[in-house]
């Protein structure tokens, strides 16, 4: 889905970034322009982009047990 429509920037463009290490919303609207125009996508982008670092964070943290 669009998220920034001033930038044609997508909630996968969101999760990609965040995925390559993006972590605040100032390195995302470096990274893709969002909320670089009217700013209405700032908070939803912020919010797609701190759940996909809570999962990537919850990923790298996870050690299968050896049972």
């Amino acid at each position: 889905m669009y998220v920034c429509i001033c930038k044609a920037v997508t909630d996968k463009q969101i999760r990609r970034a965040a995925a390559n290490g993006v972590d605040n919303l100032y390195e995302l609207r470096e990274a893709l322009g969002v909320g670089s125009g009217c700013g209405t996508c700032s908070d939803v982008a912020e919010s797609i982009l701190d759940e996909a670092n809570d999962k990537r964070v919850s990923a790298a943290l996870y050690v299968p047990s050896t049972a």
